[in-house]
């Protein structure tokens, strides 16, 4: 998810009550829940970036190292603060156990909302390259947006106001927030589902992949792709829509089993890292003089905004 729903994230839980635990819980469950996007940095790296971003920082043995260097450091600002005689009067004590078992909630909350979105996130790096897809929500959720600071802000006037159970606002929209994500999973898995009869029923073919993107805004839609025998095809579900789902005509041959894109793939860094990284992804073959140009993208955007981030293009020349 965004960096935005990370934050609220984190701060709706230390609203929802765990800020009681330690002074400086509210900003080291925010940092944490940010935390594991270190890797961000590497996104100067272009395309090869696609292999590195969302691993090793979101895999286990930085979930176990990173709240601990994060406790670190909020100790350490804290003494900072004492000697400098700025420390706020009203901070409740720093305890380093609470605030290490805050920085490690912080923390897992990254993944688990991470795992929420089409992109991706390898969970078991380094151990296993192995991505992972939620296919529930797109990465910037409005209804999150929207109900996250409302709890937080009700939470924080009640409190200002020195009214009992401040918490429960906060806590409310957290359990919103779990049934909301909980709805959207299912209603991903239905839809693929119905996609993969549908295709069988229509078509002839037994899909290999189906994959429901979450669109921006409209939750209860799907943008729906599927794959089978190197053909990529698409649909829309709507689950408020009469019928629900509606495949488009056609398919189209992903174009992956030409030999062009395999060189491609062996002179291309940019090409291996994408290809490593892409779920659906197709090849298109133009002619260049002397070879081939092989333009890659993966379906699942390839009709976004930001498509080019998501594309890679190898010259590859006809061998002698």
């Amino acid at each position: 998810m965004d960096n935005f729903t990370h934050s609220l994230a984190g701060w709706a839980l230390g609203q929802a009550g765990l800020k009681r635990m330690s002074g400086l819980a509210v900003p080291t469950l925010i940092i944490a829940a940010n935390l594991p996007d270190i890797d961000a940095v590497l996104s100067v790296l272009g395309t090869q970036s696609l292999a590195l971003r969302r691993g090793v920082t979101h895999g286990p043995i930085a979930l176990l190292i990173l709240p601990i260097l994060l406790t670190v450091a909020m100790l350490a600002f804290e003494r900072w603060q004492v000697r400098r005689r700025k420390r706020p009067r009203d901070r409740l004590p720093v305890r380093p156990g609470a605030l290490l078992l805050l920085a490690y909630i912080g923390t897992l909350s990254h993944p688990a909302l991470d795992y929420l979105n089409n992109y991706g996130i390898r969970l078991l790096e380094p151990f296993s390259p192995r991505w992972f897809h939620g296919d529930t929500l797109f990465i910037v959720d409005a209804v999150l947006w929207t109900v996250l600071p409302l709890g937080i802000w009700l939470s924080r006037r009640m409190e200002a106001a020195g009214r009992k159970g401040w918490q429960r606002p906060a806590q409310s929209v957290l359990a919103f927030a779990l049934l909301y994500i909980s709805g959207n999973y299912a209603l991903s898995a239905h839809a693929e589902h119905q996609t993969a009869q549908a295709v069988a029923a229509e078509q002839g073919l037994t899909p290999d992949l189906v994959i429901a993107n979450a669109v921006p805004v409209l939750f209860w839609q799907r943008q729906m792709l599927w794959q089978a025998d190197h053909l990529i095809g698409r649909g829309a579900f709507n689950a408020f829509g009469n019928p629900q789902l509606t495949l488009q005509p056609g398919s189209a041959a992903n174009g992956m089993d030409s030999p062009w894109v395999a060189r491609a793939k062996a002179q291309s860094s940019d090409a291996q890292a994408f290809l490593f990284w892409a779920r659906m992804p197709y090849a298109r073959l133009t002619d260049i003089p002397g070879g081939k140009r092989v333009m890659l993208r993966d379906a699942r955007f390839d009709s976004s905004p930001i498509a080019d981030r998501f594309t890679v293009v190898v010259d590859v020349k006809e061998i002698p």
